[in-house]
């Protein structure tokens, strides 16, 4: 297909994450197309420092101050030249770059929501992997999108596949466009088939253990609750204006059936393709055209059959969690994701059972009355209050035997 001669410039954020490193693989095969701008990291300045001698950024930000100085001595004696920004302040500046067009925001959890808003009000193309941005602040961010006359496109290999499923374009409006549903699919994790009674002493290395993706340990855990699946619940809302009634999870072992759109006229059309996250990447860098991004090609004859079941909700409680937070509204989302990102947290230092996850999160929710945050700030507010919050929560004391 035809394209434009001039490169796309990027800037990657969380280029040392799982999504960073499968957009960096997808780059190098296509020098002649992009060019990368600016890269970022908290900590890993080691690969962050291999990612600079091989596509030598203009910028790189180091958000953790301590890693900011030890990746300045290492560009010192690598005698590259290259900006080193530091803390969050930086990867706004990075999102903001007048030079930047395309912006991959794929720093996880609540730290990547100021760049990623950055991003939206400077009108960028924005590869959004980051779906705490929606979750959190999803009002906020739409407007920012529309006002900055940002181009939004979903990454999650969910989203991806219903924005590759829905008509193109696309009006914003799921009635008038003739659809019935959005049906996003979700692997079950590792502990679909684990019985009850056995959930309650699983460890975070069993947790990690995805069958079918390779993914960083908090989104690895979020996969085995099926909170990631709750989160994306909300973030489809937004995506695609479709309130929860429009919205269904299916649960789909093989992970071939990436996201289904069904119509009113009984048509399914879904996207198919292994599981690989160059897919969903390749297709949002690209956009719209489509490149080849080093995904073995999925053979139907070969492949297993395909198995689709409704979700088990005594097994999955934080599915539950998500629309709880859709019905409720206001800043109920916002409460849910920063809940769960310390109980994952707690879990995986050990302080936490993994069955006491959905716990912590839903005695947050339901424990006061949740305001409507109308500002960024309000929003950052809500975010700090509640994972204090969870930070106190224990099994069985109420948060009034604590004094909260």
């Amino acid at each position: 297909m035809p394209h434009a001669t001039a490169r796309q410039q990027l800037a990657i954020l969380g280029s040392t994450g799982s999504i960073g490193v499968s957009t960096l693989d997808v780059v190098a095969r296509h020098p002649q197309r992009f060019q990368v701008v600016a890269l970022s990291a908290h900590t890993r300045i080691d690969l962050l420092l291999d990612q600079c001698q091989r596509f030598h950024p203009e910028f790189v930000v180091v958000t953790d101050p301590i890693a900011a100085k030890n990746m300045q001595s290492k560009l010192n004696s690598s005698g590259l030249k290259i900006k080193l920004l530091s803390g969050p302040q930086g990867l706004e500046e990075v999102a903001s770059l007048p030079q930047v067009q395309t912006v991959m925001a794929a720093i996880v959890g609540i730290a990547g929501l100021k760049s990623t808003l950055a991003a939206a009000v400077s009108g960028k193309k924005i590869l959004l992997a980051n779906k705490e941005s929606l979750v959190s602040a999803g009002a906020l961010f739409i407007e920012a999108v529309h006002q900055g006359g940002a181009t939004l496109l979903p990454i999650d290999s969910e989203h991806n596949a219903i924005f590759q499923s829905l008509p193109n374009p696309f009006n914003g409006q799921l009635q008038t466009s003739g659809v019935r549903r959005i049906l996003l699919t979700a692997s079950g994790g590792p502990f679909r088939l684990t019985p009850l009674h056995e959930l309650h002493s699983v460890t975070p290395l069993q947790a990690c253990a995805h069958p079918n993706w390779v993914m960083g340990r908090k989104i690895s855990v979020d996969s085995a609750t099926m909170m990631n699946k709750a989160l994306e619940v909300i973030e489809a809302h937004w995506l695609f204006n479709a309130p929860a009634s429009a919205i269904e999870v299916l649960v789909h072992p093989q992970s071939i059936v990436h996201s289904l759109v069904e119509y009113i006229d009984g048509s399914m059309i879904a996207q198919l393709g292994n599981p690989d996250m160059r897919t969903p990447i390749a297709h949002g860098l690209a956009y719209p055209e489509r490149i080849e991004n080093g995904v073995n090609f999925l053979d139907l004859t070969k492949s297993q059959a395909l198995q689709f079941e409704k979700p088990d909700w005594q097994r999955f409680p934080c599915l539950a969690l998500g629309f709880e937070a859709l019905r409720l509204g206001g800043g109920a989302s916002t409460v849910i994701n920063a809940a769960n990102e310390i109980a994952v947290e707690r879990f995986l230092n050990g302080a936490l059972a993994f069955m006491d996850i959905p716990r912590l999160i839903e005695a947050v929710l339901t424990s006061h009355a949740i305001p409507s945050p109308e500002s960024l700030e309000a929003v950052i507010e809500l975010d700090h209050i509640t994972r204090q919050r969870a930070l106190l929560w224990k099994p069985h004391v109420s948060f009034a035997a604590i004094g909260l």
